[in-house]
């Protein structure tokens, strides 16, 4: 009987709160409904800069799924910089050049199998079938592994789920408990209660931007071509903005339970956007409105592509736009709890 009576009031505990029982029902509905749209419109588009070649060659690459584009050598490296293009080709001298982008193994090595394929389709008349090739890695390397490939966006993401869940929950608690209304009823201004917590914590997400960085190169040896101080920005800019967000997020929950809840509707659709998948264009877009998106293509560009700071200035000011603008809607927000 007392299991009974314990069942019976945890269901009427759930049968009054709509909000936890709308996160139990439709979080999981809304999260496969998604990723379904995603990887059913998800390609694998490949591109492939032609610098010299005769025509039969782009022939057979496109018979391979496979688009060309004709260019000179330099307007293909600004392509494959800015991913472009996946290859860029130059037939010449008795040899078949490429240079490769093996930032994506998976990626790279489908576009060399096209390439050598079209290759050997050739026509011995039209043009030599027995070209040897040469192939010159741009960026990653032929022995780039899975963890290479994705290791670098997985950073973000930890860094970025870890601290939004944190900050959430110890923001709510904050909340629950009294703490955050006895703060408003002192001089202390609101945004100077936004700024303290974010700043606060964020001087343990130093600490553990560090930490992950310096494990995931160091030991587990992940390939890292740029530079150690640009990655430890990007990361730090990551738990900022997970950090902003995961206050703004609190005010919404009632309770830890819903704030946990909150991960498969906020964070977990945003690795879907972070280069795991090849995305149609709209999907592409929504990404861009993702603060993981612009994290995952700045790791990417230091750590697999060797770019400078200039190259992912406009992720760095984007994510701290993203990180004041969530900083400015939780100091107006504050207002609801103030009860004097």
């Amino acid at each position: 009987m007392r299991i009974k009576a314990m069942v019976i009031r945890i269901l009427n505990q759930l049968r009054h709160d709509k909000r936890t029982l709308a996160l139990i029902i439709f979080a999981p509905l809304l999260l496969l409904t998604m990723i379904y749209f995603i990887l059913d419109s998800s390609t694998m588009d490949l591109t492939v800069g032609i610098v010299n070649a005769p025509q039969q060659y782009m022939d057979n690459l496109y018979e391979n799924n496979i688009k060309t584009v004709r260019c000179t050598e330099s307007e293909a490296m600004q392509m494959m910089e800015h991913k472009e293009i996946i290859a860029a080709v130059e037939m010449t001298g008795g040899k078949l050049y490429i240079k490769l982008d093996g930032g994506n193994s998976t990626k790279a090595e489908t576009a060399l199998a096209s390439m050598e394929a079209a290759k050997k389709n050739m026509i011995p008349s039209s043009e030599r079938y027995d070209l040897k090739t040469d192939v010159k890695y741009v960026y990653g390397a032929s022995d780039l592994s899975t963890f290479d490939n994705f290791g670098s966006l997985l950073i973000g993401f930890i860094v970025f789920f870890f601290t939004f869940l944190i900050s959430g929950i110890s923001f709510l608690q904050e909340r629950t408990t009294g703490t955050l209304e006895k703060l408003l009823s002192t001089p202390i201004k609101r945004w100077e209660i936004v700024t303290g917590y974010v700043l606060g914590f964020g001087v343990v997400s130093v600490i553990q931007a560090a930490i992950i960085t310096f494990f995931v190169i160091y030991i587990l040896d992940i390939m890292m071509v740029g530079s150690l101080w640009l990655v430890l920005l990007i990361t730090l800019l990551s738990a900022m903005v997970a950090l902003a967000f995961g206050i703004l997020m609190s005010t919404a929950a009632t309770s830890e339970f819903q704030m946990i809840q909150f991960i498969p509707i906020i964070v977990v659709p945003q690795v879907f956007f972070t280069g795991l998948f090849d995305l149609s264009p709209e999907w592409t877009l929504v990404g861009k409105f993702m603060p993981l998106y612009y994290v995952a293509d700045a790791l990417d560009k230091v750590m697999i592509r060797g770019s400078g700071f200039g190259s992912i200035l406009p992720d760095v000011l984007i994510l701290l736009s993203l990180t004041i603008l969530c900083m400015a809607i939780n100091t107006i927000l504050l207002k609801r709890y103030r009860r004097i």
